[in-house]
């Protein structure tokens, strides 16, 4: 063959090759209407070609959350193994959709909320408007997801944790998932909101107004303390929300993908000395999923670079430092073992002070060219990590065996 026809050749088998790869991406849309007078949401899911898909299957959990499902295709509710309800959708071919309602309101206790809707504003997570689902899809296929919001009159914004591709529309990419949902919190209706750019990453801070939230306040403390969040952690979002409300709004904080919730009535730094906003912002940023009774890996970091970021950047002075490990020792000194699925904070406590000591020994037995952060960097490459596995990483920073680390606490 001529080297002229050899080069035809290849130039079109490289055309039909980026056109098949181009075949492989199928649109997923996701479009949300509010509906503030019945406390729910309609979601509908557009696939551009249902046999892209065989099958989602979705845990619908226990609480009846999800009603009045419509699909085009075939679309099978059964019960789970552990209880609660399932739902099987297989999209039929061509264009095909799957819609639902969802109650949002979401009470944890007694006058308590952690997913709110009203007349003029709703505060969720994402995960509440999309649930979990395995999904089984054609070898090769692509979802490329977007996420788009229908407002009632008189609502003016929507803020979420995703890039804003659109008025109310937003990109969601998920490169560790094959089901691209919407997750994180979000928040809708009429808002007050401040911004900033931190590094590279967009900070927004957003509150339904009237709910005293101290939008400025929260950006100057991040504004403080980024640079030595840009040291502590290698990668940082390009987003990152923060929203808050008052009572009936949980009086707490959680952290969700590139954002986070804080009650707009928790102080930034409490009188200990910590900072319930920089503990969910670590929980944000490292991401670490503790494994076989191991809660107290992912709470006692949050809560040691709480403390240790304002300390670094110089919020806190060694007086008031040496004030709240005084605290930590009172509040823990009853703790026997730091091991439980879900850990109270006298452990956390307790936690904190043994990775401070082990901190400490990191940096003395490598004459301070390694410390902690590098211990959390590891933690934070693996998809999970137990009490053994840190052990093992904090042992290969360390260059030997911890003596800190040997003892009856994490038995």
């Amino acid at each position: 063959m001529r080297v002229g026809a050899k080069l035809a050749l290849a130039t079109a088998l490289l055309a039909l090759s980026a056109s098949v790869v181009a075949a492989q991406k199928v649109d997923l849309d996701y479009h949300v209407r509010f509906l503030p007078q019945s406390d729910q949401a309609e979601v509908r899911l557009t696939l551009a070609e249902g046999t892209a898909l065989r099958s989602l299957d979705f845990d619908l959990g226990a609480g009846g959350d999800y009603s009045d499902f419509k699909a085009d295709g075939q679309w099978q509710a059964a019960a789970a193994d552990a209880g609660g309800q399932r739902g099987i959708w297989r999209p039929a071919s061509g264009k095909a959709s799957l819609s639902y309602r969802v109650r949002l309101s979401h009470s944890i206790k007694k006058g308590s909320y952690d997913s709110r809707s009203t007349a003029n504003w709703a505060l969720l997570r994402g995960e509440t408007l999309v649930p979990p689902a395995r999904i089984d899809q054609q070898d090769g296929v692509e979802l490329v997801s977007r996420l788009d919001f229908d407002l009632p009159a008189g609502w003016k914004s929507i803020e979420t944790a995703w890039p804003r591709i659109g008025k109310n529309r937003f990109r969601i990419d998920n490169p560790s998932r094959l089901f691209d949902r919407p997750t994180g919190w979000m928040l809708a209706g009429n808002l007050g909101s401040r911004r900033t750019r931190l590094g590279t990453t967009e900070v927004s801070v957003a509150s339904p107004l009237g709910q005293g939230m101290r939008r400025m306040d929260v950006l100057t403390l991040l504004t403080f303390v980024w640079p030595q969040v840009q040291a502590v952690f290698p990668r940082q979002p390009g987003k990152l929300l923060i929203v808050g409300a008052a009572d009936p709004m949980w009086r707490g904080s959680l952290a969700g993908r590139d954002s986070l919730f804080l009650n707009s009535r928790l102080p930034l730094v409490s009188e200990s000395g910590s900072s319930p906003l920089l503990r969910e912002l670590v929980q944000s940023l490292a991401r670490i999923n503790d494994s076989q009774r191991s809660d107290w890996i992912s709470e006692g970091l949050a809560e040691y670079y709480a403390i240790e970021l304002l300390r670094r950047a110089g919020g806190i002075s060694d007086e008031r430092y040496q004030v709240l490990l005084r605290h930590l020792i009172k509040d823990s000194h009853k703790v026997s073992s730091l091991r439980g699925e879900q850990v109270d904070s006298a452990t956390v406590a307790k936690a904190v002070l043994l990775l401070q000591e082990l901190d400490r020994e990191i940096r003395l037995k490598t004459r301070n060219k390694r410390s902690l952060d590098d211990v959390l960097q590891g933690a934070m490459r693996l998809q999970s990590v137990s009490t053994d596995e840190f052990i093992q990483l904090s042992e290969s920073v360390l260059g030997e065996s911890s003596k800190v680390l040997d003892t009856s606490l994490l038995h």
